[in-house]
């Protein structure tokens, strides 16, 4: 599925990018950066489209969302100075000189 259309399909279940993301234990930017590469993978389109076909049925998919409760991953690139990648090493003693 094409980005477009899988904004389309959010849009008939009435939810933002940011609202899809909560929904799913997603970060949003994780969401919206499948923009640069067009298409948005098998899984996310297919739950795009349940859920547009439930709101299009006046079926209310937040007690179904609710019941699976996904865990909201942590944003992935903050390092901490001195660490590589943010692993919990020792400080490597690297200074900005």
């Amino acid at each position: 599925m094409t980005y477009d259309d899988f904004l389309g399909e959010l849009n008939k279940a009435g939810l933002s990018v940011k609202r899809f993301a909560d929904l799913i234990g997603m970060q949003p930017n994780s969401v919206s950066n499948y923009k640069k590469r067009g298409g948005v993978p098998i899984h996310l389109a297919l739950i795009a489209s349940l859920l547009a076909e439930m709101s299009a049925r006046h079926i209310d998919y937040e007690p179904v969302m609710a019941r699976v409760q996904p865990v909201k991953k942590r944003p992935r690139g903050a390092a901490i100075g001195g660490r590589f990648a943010g692993d919990k090493q020792t400080t490597l003693g690297f200074t900005n000189d």
